[in-house]
C-alpha cells in the first residue's frame, strides 16, 4: 500500500478509536476534497459510532446555503480563506448536530491560483462548541491528487489534535 495511504488510514483509526472513547461525534465539510476525508473515516470499521456526516460544498452557493459561510464573507476574503474554513467547520458542527468538525477549502491546481493563494494552498478549519480556528498549509504545486491526499492527511491530524486535547 502507498505510505500515504497507510499514514491516511491509520490516522483515521485513531479518530474513530478517540471519538468513541470520548463519546464525541463528529463531521466533515469538503470543498475540493469531494468526501475523501469522509472516506477515510467510513473506511474504518466502527465508524458509524462518531461519524455522522459530512457536506461536500464544492459550489459557493452550497457553502451559503448548507453551511452558513455569508456572500459577504466569500466575497471579501475569497472561498479559500481562513474565514471561509472557519465558517465552514462550525456551520458543519452546527447543522449536523455534532461535537466536532473539520473543514477544508483550497486550490489543488491545475488551474484557480490567484495573487496570493498559489496552486496548493489550503486552509483546514476545526471547529468544537467552544472553539472555531483555521490553519493554512501551502503543499506546492505538486499535483491535484497529491495536494489532496496531503489535505486529507492534514485534516485527520488535526481531528487527531482535536481530540487528543
Amino acid at each position: 500500500m502507498n505510505p500515504l495511504l497507510q499514514d491516511i488510514f491509520a490516522e483515521a483509526q485513531k479518530i474513530v478509536d478517540l471519538a468513541t472513547t470520548k463519546q464525541w461525534r463528529i463531521a466533515t465539510a469538503e470543498s475540493y476534497t469531494g468526501g475523501l476525508i469522509g472516506g477515510a473515516i467510513t473506511a474504518i470499521p466502527g465508524s458509524s459510532t462518531p461519524f455522522k456526516g459530512g457536506i461536500i460544498a464544492y459550489d459557493n452557493a452550497i457553502k451559503t446555503k448548507l453551511l452558513g459561510v455569508s456572500p459577504s464573507v466569500l466575497g471579501k476574503y475569497g472561498a479559500v480563506s481562513e474565514k471561509t474554513a472557519e465558517r465552514m467547520a462550525a456551520g458543519a458542527r452546527e447543522r449536523l448536530d455534532v461535537d466536532l468538525a473539520v473543514s477544508v477549502t483550497g486550490i489543488a491546481g491545475p488551474g484557480g491560483a490567484v495573487e496570493g493563494k498559489p496552486i496548493g494552498t489550503v486552509w483546514i478549519g476545526i471547529a468544537t462548541k467552544d472553539a472555531v480556528s483555521a490553519t493554512v498549509f501551502n503543499f506546492g504545486d505538486i499535483g491535484r491528487n497529491a495536494v489532496r491526499d496531503q489535505t486529507v492527511l492534514e485534516a485527520l491530524r488535526m481531528l487527531t489534535g482535536a481530540l487528543e486535547g
